[in-house]
């Protein structure tokens, strides 16, 4: 989400055109820094180190050096990624921070040589650069203790990964300064973040220990500063902090962001583990020993937590920022985890006269209790749910307002959970599935695309190239590596079943030519097999865009149906212009309106593509994670990030018959008809989905340049608008036909701007930016939704043409919130 600049508004920073000032998240961020101050301006040990187990607690494991570790093909093979539209054609994309002088020694102050190897070759940097996909970097940790005394700065479009078999440690030293071991955002001179929280994308840290343990525990230390956006995610790392009597140590401090994914992490010790607050994000499979707070909540609108594992602290997850009378926390949505000798589970600041109305909305479900006297305590020591001294489940309770499917009913009690389809469960739990990095695969069973023919220079055709090495990696099970680059394609490009492909940084296959450019015959860029073919394929780390005009391209095609283990798509995102090569920058299209469009025409160089992603009728039993598929507001490389107008007719468009289909973290944004779509389908997981209606509507509206079309269950705005006020033919955030056993938990529906005004949106003005934003028609059954979150549509939910909640009815601290939406039977 690229719209909003809280916290550059916040302390006074450049602002970019398209930010939004939202006051209620600038309150709450200035109250989290306010609170948190300490840590933000760390300048310093006070104290001295020390750790005391509590009787019960877990004891962390010791940073030690590893004198043989298993070697991982990503340090091994032969790295020839480029930055194709860099005019520094030496610029070097992967960089062991060995080369540049760090030791790992476990005694050596490496800061010096891992800043170096994070900045060389005129990176985007905080507080110079907004954003650039010009300058990736892979900066990578061989094995090995890296001591270091001071902050590590991260830069734009970076990926930090340690090697995975033995994950490399991140040591402070007694005396560290700074705002994280890695400082993900820079607070620069002024107080003001160097990148914009909401514009910082395409980043990752993987398989890294976080070592605070010599900073004393009275010093107000963070292992981890991370205020991000979309395509972004931290996965397998381990923190370790002082758990000794007022501890100030704070594993992960999020206080500002628009997205986010993270996963497989663990904490041991200090005051907060993860002290989080962000607009909309995803969470799964942390495990918290020995913290005083578990998770504390400085603000969010939607917050998804799966496979949680809290123990021995004082109190699992508090989301009392704000008190009752001024709640920040919008909801979370926590289940399928478990809390034990914990004497509080969750503290919330929600009741029946709390405000705003449906803040601190809340949902468990199957949440394990163990020893945890106090499941739910409420304002004032209110006990809102009774916990155990032995153990027990909590099946589903929650606090907010429910539809089902008619409301609002104000709700604080137990509920019915949700009716999972059994085919998206393993034992009883949702399915999940970390993204694989191949760590025990030898560099031998790696094929380079720039060692098979492919350029990756983003001029030359590598549709042949790229063909060829599909089918290989499908052929000999070897894994495609995608080098860093821009890789052209004029053709429809397969990936065959049993095929596996791996990016460097986020390498781009862009679409380019006339054969995508029809969209009365629409083709797809990349086909995961063919329809009605059975198998099985596993993608990561990359991205498909376009190149030009092309009004007919499909980015994605999934047409593989599948049986027992699940294909996996991870970090994969569609990128429609905005970015050097797409030749859809400011230059090609800028934003338009002032002129009212019709009578003017659509800026037809400008119509980029059909649809971001489809998954076919034939498709099933695929698991997608932390995808964004994202049609540019902005233009990346423009110093000022200055809107810019791009046309993409659909989103993601699912219609698979059998489904069984799993969408972790996902998002889907600025597309004319809608974002998400759901037909003729059944049995898929949503955990968190994110959307945002295109920024120029409704000059044009929905209804141009991209016709409806029938077969496609397309919408037909001209119908469905008739008697409806206000904007009505705006894009559906979410549109779901003729289904059954849809389970989405969280969802973000927004639509900040009118024709780029955002007075729609702020607060007070009715929502008017559209008329409707989540539409359900047809026969359906068991549509669960847990924390619907919409901004700027005065009709949150509709069915079969009638509106079945207002905005008005359910305020929250910027969207407006419904705990509970359930359809009962066959409608």
């Amino acid at each position: 989400m690229r719209f909003l600049g809280a916290l550059p508004f916040l302390f006074g920073a450049a602002v970019a055109d398209f930010h939004v000032i939202i006051p209620e998240i600038i309150e709450a961020v200035d109250h989290a820094l306010n609170e948190f101050e300490h840590w933000q301006h760390y300048h310093g040990p006070t104290g001295t180190a020390t750790t005391v187990l509590h009787s019960t607690a877990t004891a962390k494991p010791t940073a030690t050096a590893s004198p043989a570790c298993a070697p991982y093909w990503l340090e091994n093979i032969e790295h020839q990624g480029i930055s194709a539209f860099n005019p520094d054609k030496t610029y070097q994309v992967f960089r062991n921070v060995k080369d540049f002088g760090a030791k790992g020694d476990g005694v050596t102050d490496d800061t010096a040589a891992i800043q170096l190897a994070m900045t060389t070759g005129n990176r985007c940097a905080p507080g110079v650069c907004e954003s650039s996909t010009l300058t990736p970097a892979i900066v990578y940790f061989p094995a090995g203790i890296y001591v270091i005394s001071s902050s590590i700065i991260d830069y734009y479009f970076t990926q930090i990964i340690g090697n995975p078999n033995c994950p490399p440690t991140l040591k402070a030293t007694p005396g560290f300064t700074g705002f994280g071991l890695i400082d993900g955002d820079q607070y620069q001179a002024g107080g003001v973040l160097g990148f914009g929280a909401t514009n910082i994308f395409y980043r990752q840290v993987r398989n890294l220990i976080f070592d605070m343990t010599a900073i004393p525990s009275t010093s107000a230390a963070t292992g981890l500063h991370w205020p991000t956006a979309q395509a972004t995610s931290v996965q397998n790392c381990v923190f370790l902090m002082s758990d000794a009597p007022g501890t100030q140590h704070q594993g992960l401090f999020i206080e500002s962001g628009s997205a986010g994914f993270m996963t497989d992490l663990v904490f041991y010790g200090g005051l907060v583990a993860a002290n989080i607050g962000n607009q909309q994000y995803t969470m799964r499979n942390f495990t918290i020993y020995n913290a005083v707070t578990g998770v504390n909540m400085l603000f969010d609108w939607g917050w998804t937590f799966k496979s949680f594992n809290i123990q021995n602290c004082s109190v699992g997850l508090d989301m009392t920022s704000g008190g009752p009378t001024a709640q920040s926390v919008g909801s979370i949505t926590f289940f399928d985890s478990s809390i034990t000798n914990t004497p509080i589970g969750f503290n919330v600041a929600h009741n029946n006269a709390s405000l705003p109305p449906t803040a601190g909305s809340v949902i468990l479900e199957n949440v394990a209790l163990n020893n945890v006297p106090i499941a739910v305590q409420g304002p004032g020591g209110m006990i809102a749910l009774a916990g155990t001294t032995g153990s027990s489940v909590i099946a589903a309770w929650g606090d907010g307002h429910e539809y089902i499917p008619k409301g609002p009913t104000n709700f604080e009690s137990s509920i019915q959970p949700a009716q999972r389809p059994s085919s998206l469960l393993v034992g009883g739990a949702y399915y999940q599935r970390s993204k694989p990095q191949y760590s025990s695969t030898p560099v031998s069973q790696f094929l380079s695309a720039r060692s098979n023919g492919a350029t990756g220079n983003g001029v030359s055709d590598d549709t042949l190239a790229l063909q060829a090495l599909f089918l290989r990696s499908s052929l000999t099970g070897q894994v495609a590596f995608l080098d860093a680059g821009t890789y052209r394609v004029t053709r429809t490009v397969l990936i065959p079943p049993g095929a596996k492909v791996v990016g460097e940084t986020y390498p781009i296959i862009v679409a380019s030519g006339a054969f995508f450019s029809n969209m009365k015959n629409p083709q797809a860029v990349l086909q995961m097999g063919l329809g009605g073919q059975f198998g099985y394929v596993e993608l990561s780390d990359f991205v498909v865009g376009t190149q030009g005009p092309t009004a007919g391209a499909i980015l994605i095609e999934y047409n593989l149906r599948g049986a027992g283990t699940p294909s996996g798509i991870w970090d994969v995102h569609t990128r429609i212009g905005g970015f050097a090569g797409s030749n859809l920058q400011l230059a090609q299209c800028p934003t338009t309106p002032t002129i009212p469009t019709p009578p003017a025409p659509v800026n037809t160089n400008c119509i980029a593509a059909f649809m971001s992603m489809h998954i076919t009728q034939s498709a099933s039993n695929l698991y997608m994670e932390n995808n964004w598929f994202w049609t540019a507001d902005h233009d990346i490389e423009d110093p000022n990030d200055t809107q810019i107008t791009i046309y993409t007719g659909r989103g993601l468009y699912v219609e698979s018959a059998a489904g069984t289909i799993w969408l972790w973290g996902t998002a889907v944004e600025h597309h004319s008809l809608y974002q998400y779509q759901f037909a003729n389908t059944q049995n898929i997981f949503m955990g968190q989905i994110q959307t945002e209606t295109a920024y120029y509507q409704p000059n044009p509206n929905a209804t141009e340049p991209f016709p409806p079309v029938a077969a496609l269950n397309d919408p037909n705005f001209v119908t469905s608008c008739t008697g409806v006020a206000g904007n009505c033919a705006d894009g559906w955030g979410l549109r779901i036909l003729n289904s059954q056993s849809l389970m989405i938990y969280g969802a973000g529906l927004y639509s900040f701007f009118d024709n780029y005004s955002t007075t729609c949106s702020n607060a007070g003005n009715g929502e008017a930016c559209q008329s409707r934003i989540f539409d359900i028609e047809g026969n359906v059954r068991n549509i669960n939704v847990y924390n619907l979150n919409t901004i700027g549509a005065t009709s949150m939910i509709n069915q079969n043409g009638v509106s079945l909640a207002s905005y008005a009815d359910n305020v929250n601290v910027f969207p407006d919130t419904i705990a509970l939406f359930r359809t009962t039977g066959t409608t």
